[in-house]
């Protein structure tokens, strides 16, 4: 499955490097506790997007679920504000063949490539391209 959950308004979801850090392990976390195998991601700042194979039906459901609620609750205390983070519920494709995992992978991983935020997709440090390159 190809997940993206967006910032709300497109507002940022990210405001400094701790905050993509603790992104990173709450997503660590719940991939394990939920069931899910993650595959590739890349942390934008107004949005995520995650290439991951759930266990169950419920899995990636439940999985952003929890994520979501402890992301909220960490960014809502450090920054003293209030209310929803992301817009509604994320976005979701199922992956059905091969040629198309690999595409979605790529497209993922040179997210900020083609934000022109780097010249390179191993130059940013908030994607899996380092860790599967």
């Amino acid at each position: 499955m190809h997940l993206i959950p967006r910032g709300n308004n497109r507002s940022a979801c990210f405001f400094g490097d701790h905050d993509y850090r603790f992104f990173l392990e709450q997503l660590g976390e719940q991939a394990v506790a939920h069931g899910c195998a993650l595959h590739a991601y890349c942390l934008m700042t107004n949005h995520v997007h995650l290439l991951l194979t759930p266990q169950r039906a419920d899995s990636a459901g439940n999985m952003m679920k929890a994520l979501g609620q402890r992301y909220v609750q960490y960014v809502n205390r450090s920054y003293q504000r209030s209310g929803t983070l992301w817009e509604g519920r994320f976005r979701s494709c199922p992956i059905q063949d091969e040629r198309y995992l690999l595409a979605c992978h790529r497209y993922i991983e040179l997210n900020p490539v083609r934000a022109c935020m780097v010249d390179h997709p191993g130059e940013y440090r908030w994607s899996s391209y380092r860790a599967n390159a």
